[in-house]
């Protein structure tokens, strides 16, 4: 049985090592770190440290050391495949099956990996040599110090198509271009793909080198990309590698933070400054992958991006990627740079303290996205005031977890009140005849936002005319006699599109008033409501509906208030669904298509039924 490295990593990922050694040693808190008497060996004071970020635990006193599969083995005594499936099921794994060919992909990555590093060798040799002098005189006019120099291993290609097949003599030429390192054309010889650039190499979680980045040197090749990154070999997918992550991982434990910056070079201008967290994507958008990464490392990373539309959308792709992973306590702060300025241009002309503070400044994901939606198309209109309301609840939707989706949903409809209504002044404080103070609270309500706009409305569920509209009408007219149960049907509501205009006027209303969290008495709701110009159900409306919530209070009320908004979702959700089977029926005319108009057709005359006992309506179907 052949089991890769990827696959093992990927294991040992997946499992709490303090939670499993916790399992047979009583295990404590120490800071980012668990702290127990070593288990292997007697001691009274506790030596023994995990560290659930680096994976694996050191016992200080007798020097013992490994990861999860090891602490199987070492200490629950099983042979190492055993100790492997038994983790494997607690990780929700497959052990791979036994397959030859893994073997020897495995021994190919392990090939590979002798190949990156003979090649990292040989580009920092060549940075010493005469070779290299250009690409030293950048470095020194990035003033990065000999200590960064090193840390990072900068390196040179020289300008030649075939130095770097020369150097790495002792590899067959079908290795350096598997790793990357050459390139194959057809009809032509192969030759390096890095020449006349500064390297830098790019390094796994183990800091094993995997890939490489260089920067172009010569002003004189216009037609090339400043900057060339490996491709995606079997030892580097871009996707999923976070730069500078090694070096950022023990860097983050102090400081807290992980600072995300766009490319390698201002991680290197970040680390010469004195800030050590900062890590980045490789030549793509940060990917789903990336994120969960970062997360292991703190709960809320710093995403650092330029000031001008570049970086504004930059921005938006992380946010969007993030949007649908959101946990609790879990999510991204953006920080913003001048316009024009890269971390090195803001560390250069205003020290470090300038880009701590801009860090220190960084603003919460849904703040961005909200500046970002408000600013991307004129609020002249109505129309273009729904347009808004559209995309963010749009973004809302992403979101997997209820409860965020919920919260941002009720930050993000609070802020559109505020902004598409102006407020209108309230009358002074005049007491009423009889020296009795008003009914009112006095405190200003946010207006409702206006309706989506007919393509926005496309997912909603439509409420027409007849039972249905009469339905709404009873039901928003219970949610005012009721307003502590408007926080309880807010997702139902949400979904609904009536046609008449001053009901969905009404029902956003209803949803602002519930997303700011007062609970007024239902004196309250209906006259403050009437001062904003939102025409409130009449009795005509809900065309002679006698529900026991429009009179009564108590449990039965809310229960029967609950039941009307369920039918109220439900029916017109049959209603479009019945159109759709007739029209299907009357293409095809198959007994199965008839079957299934006449079971939607008994569901709304069920659903009328109900509706017509509930209410007791007068008005015929």
């Amino acid at each position: 049985m052949s089991l890769t490295p990827q696959w093992l990593d990927e294991l040992r990922a997946r499992v709490s090592l303090s939670g499993l050694i916790g399992r047979s040693v009583r295990v404590t808190k120490a800071g980012r770190e668990f702290k127990a008497c070593c288990p292997f060996h007697n001691e009274k004071t506790p030596s023994f440290t995990i560290n659930d970020e680096k994976g694996f635990y050191h016992c200080f006193g007798c020097g013992a050391h490994g990861d999860v599969i090891r602490w199987m083995t070492d200490h629950q005594g099983l042979p190492f495949m055993d100790a492997v499936k038994e983790l494997a099921v607690q990780a929700g794994m497959e052990v791979p099956a036994p397959d030859p060919r893994a073997a020897r992909v495995a021994e190919q990555q392990k090939s590979l990996h002798d190949v990156m590093a003979a090649a990292q060798e040989f580009f920092v040799r060549s940075l010493g040599e005469d070779r290299g002098a250009e690409a030293r005189r950048y470095l020194a006019s990035r003033g990065f110090p000999d200590r960064i120099v090193r840390e990072f291993g900068f390196g040179f290609a020289p300008d030649s198509r075939t130095a770097l097949k020369e150097a790495l003599s002792a590899f067959p030429d079908a290795m350096l271009i598997e790793a990357g390192l050459r390139i194959v054309v057809e009809g032509k010889e192969p030759y390096d793909r890095f020449r006349g650039r500064l390297m830098l190499p790019i390094l796994d979680p183990r800091g094993r080198v995997i890939a490489f980045g260089g920067r172009i040197l010569s002003a004189e090749k216009t037609d090339a990309p400043k900057y060339l990154n490996s491709p995606d070999t079997p030892l580097f997918d871009k996707g999923r590698t976070v730069y500078n992550l090694h070096r950022a991982s023990p860097a983050s434990r102090q400081a807290g933070r992980v600072v995300v910056v766009e490319g390698y070079m201002d991680v290197v201008a970040l680390a010469a400054a004195g800030i050590g967290e900062g890590v980045a994507p490789l030549g793509t958008a940060l990917t789903e992958h990336q994120i969960e990464r970062l997360w292991r490392l703190v709960e809320t990373p710093t995403l650092c991006f330029d000031g001008d539309a570049a970086g504004q959308r930059a921005a938006m792709r992380a946010i969007t990627r993030a949007l649908p992973l959101l946990r609790p306590g879990h999510s991204l702060r953006i920080a913003t740079l001048p316009t024009g300025m890269d971390p090195d241009d803001v560390i250069k002309a205003q020290g470090a303290k300038a880009m701590e503070d801009l860090l220190a400044g960084a603003r919460s994901l849904v703040d961005v996205l909200w500046d970002a939606e408000r600013a991307a198309a004129p609020l002249d209109t109505p129309e273009d005031k729904a347009g808004l309301k559209a995309r963010l609840l749009q973004h809302c939707e992403t979101i997997q977890h209820p409860d965020i989706k919920s919260l941002y949903r009720r930050e993000l409809t609070e802020r559109f009140g505020e902004l598409a209504f102006a407020r209108k002044e309230r009358a002074p404080f005049q007491p009423r005849q009889g020296g009795g103070a008003s009914r009112g609270k006095g405190q200003p309500w946010k207006p409702a936002p206006p309706p989506l706009g007919a393509q926005d409305r496309a997912k909603m569920l439509k409420v027409g005319t007849g039972q249905s509209q009469s339905l709404l009408a009873a039901v928003l007219s219970g949610l005012i006699r009721h307003p502590h149960e408007i926080a309880r049907h807010a997702d139902a509501l949400a979904r609904l599109q009536p046609e008449d205009p001053a009901m969905c006027a009404l029902i956003d209303a209803l949803l602002v008033e519930s997303a700011q969290g007062a609970l007024l008495e239902t004196t309250d709701l209906a006259p403050i409501l009437a001062e904003r110009e939102l025409r409130l159900p009449s009795a005509e409306d809900c065309a002679g509906m006698r529900f026991g919530f429009l009179t009564g209070h108590g449990e039965q009320a809310s229960d029967e208030l609950a039941e009307a908004v369920a039918l109220l979702v439900e029916l017109p959700a049959v209603e479009v669904a019945l159109a759709t089977a007739t029209q299907r029926h009357e293409a095809e005319f198959s007994d199965e298509t008839f079957a299934e108009q006449q079971r939607l057709l008994q569901r709304r005359l069920a659903l009328l039924a109900r509706l017509g006992q509930m209410g007791r309506a007068r008005a015929s179907l």
